[in-house]
Formats: structure tokens, sequence, C-alpha cells
């Protein structure tokens, strides 16, 4: 066997320190990795204790005794329920809305040739760099003047008029695309649209998947907005509502890190559900300038 390896020639011999590099390489993922898990962890936990195993010293990860009894007071003090249907409602919403006008975007800018598109585009990444609070005011001006105060309007309907990071991401995603594709469909007499429709579309499946989970995740996780818009805790979503755990000199952390959790429930089980589609719609996004 050692006669065979010394035959091999040099460029197929594994350094010898390779193996230590791996190893060590395995070890940073691993801390990384508990650095993030850790506080998630922490929430399940204080969501299982009583206000005083909370603050006790030394602090506990695991709750003794445990209480049960918080995740059944989250529903006792707010409606709880109807939070997460305001937040589903208005996350799915936008989400549809957002794919469906940022991709209609990105296929001109990509493909279809008119008068200004560098132009137009340029203008389009601008936008990437004003941060949202200047726009703030003049768009709460907006929306009163449309009566939609207190309504999951503007909550919503924004997002079916596109934004320029959804836009940029599928655009970039388009381009990779063969443009041996569109035209073959024009020769079979395709419109524009149907080439959209049918052949882009179905190929994009994962970059409009990984703009559905940032879409689905931002707009759910949303806390400004809905404190500014909405005033009767009927209309309320799940991140506002959770302020109502929280007093003036108190908070009950254990319903609160109850109420978290279920909270984040559905965007852990949406990434999970999408982690392949993610990470292939960031690769395949990022290839062609």
């Amino acid at each position: 066997m050692s006669n065979v390896s010394a035959t091999l020639p040099r460029a197929t011999r594994r350094p010898p320190w390779a193996g230590v590099w791996r190893v060590l390489a395995y070890l940073l993922l691993l801390l990384v990795a508990l650095s993030m898990a850790i506080p998630f962890l922490w929430m399940v936990s204080t969501s299982l204790k009583t206000n005083e195993a909370v603050f006790a010293v030394p602090p506990a990860m695991l709750p003794s005794p445990v209480q049960w009894d918080n995740y059944a007071e989250v529903f006792r003090v707010v409606p709880f329920a109807l939070f997460g249907f305001n937040s589903l409602k208005i996350s799915s919403l936008a989400t549809l809305g957002t794919l469906i006008s940022c991709s209609m975007a990105a296929f001109a800018f990509a493909r279809l040739r008119f008068p200004g598109r560098g132009v137009l585009f340029a203008i389009l990444l601008s936008v990437l760099m004003i941060p949202s609070q200047v726009t703030l005011i003049p768009v709460y001006y907006v929306m009163a003047q449309l009566g939609w105060i207190n309504t999951h309007y503007p909550l919503i309907v924004p997002s079916w008029f596109g934004n320029a990071f959804g836009i940029f991401l599928l655009r970039q995603f388009f381009l990779t695309l063969p443009q041996e594709l569109m035209d073959a469909a024009k020769i079979d007499g395709c419109t524009p649209y149907g080439v959209y429709a049918r052949i882009w579309l179905p190929l994009a499946k994962p970059a409009l998947a990984t703009l559905a989970i940032l879409t689905f995740i931002n707009s759910w996780n949303d806390f400004l907005s809905p404190l500014i818009y909405l005033n009767d805790q009927s209309m309320m979503t799940i991140p506002v509502g959770l302020s109502s755990f929280q007093g003036l000199h108190n908070a009950d952390w254990g319903p609160l890190m109850a109420a978290a959790f279920m909270g984040c429930l559905p965007m852990v089980v949406l990434f999970v559900a999408g982690q392949r589609y993610f990470v292939q719609g960031i690769v395949l996004s990022g290839l062609k300038g």
C-alpha cells in the first residue's frame, strides 16, 4: 500500500494538514451555529418559566418547574389567534403582490427593449439607498388622504406596485436564462406576455421562492408600519400584539416569550420548507451582474 501511495502524482496527494483545517472549519461553523441558536433556545426556556425563575441567579436553561400555563395565558390576555390571522392575511397578500409586480417589472428590464430602460433601472436602484424612515411621513399623508388609516390596505396595497430589491433580484435571475428561449418562443408566435407567463415564470421558481420567503418574513416581522397605521386591537398583528404583555414598569416575561415563540414558528417552518429553493435562488441570482 505504501508503494502504491508513493507512486501517486504529487497533485493527487492530500497535504497532511488538510484534515486539521477541515476539523477547524467545522468547529468554527458549530460555534457560529450555537451562537445563533442559544438566543432562540433561551426564548423557549423562558416561555416555560415563572417571572421569578426568569431572573434567578445563577440562570438555568432548563425550567423547573415547567410553566405550561404561560401558553394558555397568551390567549387569555390578548386575542392571539386574531393577531395571527391578521399577520397571515397581510403577509400572504403582500407576498403575492410582490411576486406578481416585481416579476413583471424584472422581465421588462431584463428582456424587453424600450427607450430609457437603463436610466429607469438606475433610478430604481437609487431607491435602495433611501431609508424607509425618510418616506414615512409623506406615505402616511397619502394613506390618510385615501382614508386607509386603521385598515390593512397600507400594509398590502404598496406591495402590489413592486419594490426595488425584488425587481433587482428577479432581473439578475432572468439575465441568466438563455436569450435563445425567448427567440424560439417569438418564432413560434408567442407574445412577450406569453414568454413571461409560460417560460420565464416556471424557470424562475428558485428566485421567486427566495423573494417570497424574504417578503413574507419581512411582512410578518414588521412592527413599525402596523404600529403607525392600525389603532384598533382587532386589526393588529403579532409583533404589535406582543407589546400587550409589557407594562410601564414590568412585563410578563413567560407569556411574552411564549407568544414570541409561537409567532416565530411559521417563519421557521417556512424557511425549512423552502430552504433548498432559497439557497438556489440566492446563488443563481448572483451569477450574472
